[in-house]
């Protein structure tokens, strides 16, 4: 018996998330997209299996790197047209008990105060379920259709990002006390004023100055993920995480990207153990390893190259029009620098890459019988002290099904893997506890009265 370890369902309400051209096989479903039976059927498929949280992904833009045109992804369906993640919560919830909704929203565009108000009623509907996958965005075209020129540079994105993390733990930890809400009939008195607090806030890039909008939901703030590869993006992630998203093709990359989160996390007098890792990865499993190579093939019938480069451009911010070789590939923006050197690295024309990219996109892909794909799991999480796996879809939902017919019961028996859920919040199913701990940063803003007088007398 080894390490146990989790698995994510990496996700996103569109058509096309990370196998581009793949929503044309037969057996896909990620064109009902738009439709709530498909997030319920995918809710409950999961849950089946034991799945830590369903991740919806988001983008704000949409990808006009390649070719400088965004009528390409479009006629692929390459992540556009999407629709709000946050909506899918409320109903995954409904035809579920257990499994975690995680949400993707941006601190750059989206108002600190309104979205303190619509991730706590999230968590409020699903019962301390909720997740945020916090971004500060990479598209500029983000940017153009928010008012802006540009996105602001990547440093800076993250700086406002800390502050606006800040305004958001004083609305949910400090504003409202946890008796505020007496809901007492006889005195008509339905919560006491002098248990909801002004939080006072006048920072570098936000103001505001009064009381958060929702009484206390059941995890207060929702738990935190976030994916930072970049200097910024990991002592970000070190310091405000409970799960950490990461994109590695190498054994003893991810081995030193998961000791360098764990180890900024101490030095932020966190738990380390308490700031959980998940890789991405694809997952193609089948009865045998013919039969999953057999399907593999099949998959790969349908790969968009265009839609692959698409894609690439995108997450590279260079445009991959202009070479047919991955040596010339030049960083044109920081919004994605390590996956830019895995993709130069890996030799061949770019087509070549964008074929490999279009099963599952920028991570390893597991193929064989569910001994076989138990076996290289094992051997990441032994290797590397990874803690669990984000598994991109190649098919929708046939490849989850496949995932929850036949790997999951392979890893059960071998001990490694969940057999039940425990009962409450996505945290106290996680780490036995609803709120935040007191080594958090959000802990220092529960008394905000003290923070206030505090911040009077620097």
């Amino acid at each position: 018996m080894g390490k146990k370890f989790y698995f994510n369902a990496f996700e996103m309400n569109c058509p096309v998330h990370q196998s581009p051209g793949l929503w044309a096989h037969p057996k896909d479903r990620a064109w009902q997209y738009k439709d709530l039976e498909y997030w319920t059927d995918l809710a409950k498929i999961l849950e089946e299996g034991y799945f830590f949280a369903i991740f919806i992904a988001d983008v704000l833009g949409y990808y006009d790197v390649y070719k400088k045109d965004w009528r390409v992804a479009v006629e692929n369906g390459i992540q556009i047209p999407v629709n709000d993640p946050l909506q899918i919560a409320a109903p995954v919830a409904q035809a579920t008990k257990h499994i975690g909704i995680g949400v993707t929203s941006s601190t750059t565009f989206e108002h600190p105060y309104t979205f303190a108000r619509r991730i706590a009623t999230a968590d409020h509907y699903t019962k301390g379920r909720i997740g945020w996958n916090v971004v500060t965005s990479h598209f500029d075209s983000a940017a153009r259709n928010n008012g802006k020129t540009k996105l602001p540079e990547h440093n800076l994105r993250y700086e406002i990002a800390d502050e606006y993390l800040e305004v958001i733990y004083k609305l949910l930890e400090g504003s409202w006390e946890d008796d505020a809400v007496v809901r007492d009939r006889e005195k008509r008195i339905f919560a006491d004023p002098d248990k909801v607090h002004e939080i006072g806030h006048k920072g570098k890039y936000f103001e505001v100055p009064g009381i958060g909008l929702t009484e206390p939901s059941p995890q207060r703030t929702p738990f935190l993920f976030q994916a930072g590869t970049s200097e910024a993006g990991r002592n970000f992630a070190a310091k405000h995480a409970e799960a950490v998203f990461a994109s590695s093709f190498e054994k003893q990359e991810l081995k030193e990207y998961v000791s360098d989160i764990r180890k900024r996390a101490a030095d932020n007098g966190r738990d380390p153990k308490k700031v959980l890792v998940f890789v991405l990865i694809t997952i193609v499993v089948d009865e045998t390893d013919e039969k999953a190579y057999s399907k593999l093939e099949e998959y790969q019938k349908y790969i968009s190259v265009e839609g692959g480069l698409t894609l690439l451009s995108g997450w590279t911010g260079f445009d991959f029009s202009r070479t047919d070789s991955p040596e010339d590939i030049k960083i044109d923006s920081d919004t994605s620098i390590a996956s830019t050197k895995h993709f130069a690295d890996r030799g061949g024309t770019t087509e070549d890459i964008a074929k490999w990219v279009g099963i599952g996109g920028a991570g390893p892909t597991f193929v064989g019988s569910a001994k076989k794909v138990a076996d290289e799991l094992q051997e990441w999480v032994e290797e590397t002290d990874v803690d669990g796996f984000n598994i991109s879809y190649v098919v929708a939902h046939e490849t989850f099904k496949d995932i929850v017919k036949y790997l999951v019961p392979e890893l059960q028996r071998r001990g490694v893997y969940p057999t039940s859920y425990n009962e409450g919040t996505l945290r106290e199913k996680l780490f036995g506890y609803s709120k935040l701990p007191d080594t958090h940063p959000a802990a220092r803003y529960r008394d905000i009265e003290k923070v206030k007088k505090e911040k009077k007398l620097s």
